[in-house]
């Protein structure tokens, strides 16, 4: 009988013919009815997904039907692995029947699907443009062309977005790297929040300065110092902050004539240019952006600076004939990702403690 017949042999005989037929229709018949069964578990909801697959399943490896008719069991089966989440298995199964029949729409409106959610709207796109090629008047497959429409203009309305901040973020460093200043880890978020220099159209670079009072470490901000502005033209600000005496100011020692200003020399780790970028995204459409290319080059360029010995910090008064650029772009000044100046008053008796190094800022 044609059942025991070796593999790749040929049927010679008529009984042989008549084996392997029976044999095909058995088959096809298996493979019918597993379709039928797996579409009945299909309408008996979710519980009965997974077997509906099974079924489908089983009748695709019966290799019994037509294209036509195969083209319908991968379409079946694209359609309960979309309900099931298995998105990218729909859209395999989808292409499947696609490939095996060109005109299968259904199919078409699944492997749209499937690829919309998996975030390939030109493929999508694509299906789309393909199923309304052969039926044109298909309501559902125009309603989900729209759709995705509507999502790639979305998504390439958020890719302008990230694109723009990256430039804008790439263009500040860049204004940052001519002028040789030196960044370092952020301190005082809870006091700064995501505020950043920004760069105009003059490409001067307009700093946040925090200034904090050491003695009581409370804080004030001035929202835009010029790099091109002398401290002196912000003192009369820093005076505003100071009159009336400011509350924990008791002796009225914070006044414009007594405070000088400070920053910390020598101390930080010097960041590297991807760090920074990563920075100058915070709370941009660009935030989630990982790298800029540049890890390997960067990684030589990373400076570490430490304290003096002995664990006290190195205060360096600020002449305020200065202008701000000049003091950002000293050798010793790693800028914090905005600059923090100190202010303390020479009338106060923390003066000394403050400036032989006995005090250090807390962690905050």
């Amino acid at each position: 009988m044609a059942l025991w017949m070796e593999e790749g042999s040929e049927p010679k005989t008529e009984s042989e013919l008549a084996d392997l037929e029976a044999i095909s229709a058995l088959k096809e018949s298996a493979a019918l009815e597993l379709k039928e069964k797996g579409n009945e578990y299909v309408k008996m909801g979710k519980k009965h997904y997974s077997d509906a697959i099974d079924c489908y399943t089983r009748a695709i490896d019966q290799k019994a039907l037509n294209d036509h008719e195969s083209s319908v069991l991968f379409a079946n089966r694209a359609h309960v692995n979309l309900l099931l989440g298995n998105y990218r298995r729909a859209l395999t199964d989808a292409q499947d029947a696609i490939r095996l029949s060109p005109g299968n729409v259904k199919a078409y409106y699944r492997a749209a699907k499937a690829a919309v959610s998996l975030n390939l709207l030109n493929e999508a796109k694509s299906f789309c443009e393909s199923a309304l090629e052969r039926d044109p008047d298909n309501q559902e497959m125009k309603k989900l062309a729209k759709q995705i429409n509507l999502k790639k203009m979305e998504q390439e309305e958020r890719e302008a977005k990230v694109s723009k901040a990256v430039a804008e973020a790439k263009d500040l460093i860049t204004a940052i790297e001519d002028r040789q200043l030196k960044m370092g880890k952020a301190m005082y978020r809870e006091l700064t929040g995501l505020k950043k220099p920004v760069l105009d159209k003059n490409r001067i670079l307009h700093w946040p300065v925090l200034l904090l009072y050491a003695e009581v470490m409370s804080s004030d901000f001035i929202e835009d110092f010029c790099e091109t502005d002398m401290f002196s033209a912000h003192l009369d600000v820093i005076s505003l902050f100071t009159d009336p005496p400011l509350p924990w100011d008791k002796e009225n020692n914070y006044t414009c004539e007594a405070i000088e200003l400070y920053y910390e020399a020598g101390s930080g780790v010097r960041l590297s240019k991807n760090k920074i970028l990563h920075y100058l995204l915070e709370g941009t459409a660009g935030s989630n952006v990982e790298s800029i290319g540049d890890e390997d080059k960067d990684a030589s360029n990373v400076s570490t600076y430490s304290n003096s010995a002995g664990g006290s910090s190195n205060w360096i008064k600020v002449n305020e004939k200065r202008t701000l650029h000049d003091v950002l772009k000293e050798p010793d000044y790693i800028i914090p990702m905005i600059p923090v100046f100190y202010v303390v008053s020479k009338k106060s008796n923390f003066y000394e403690e403050f400036r032989t190094g006995r005090w250090t800022p807390p962690l905050l």
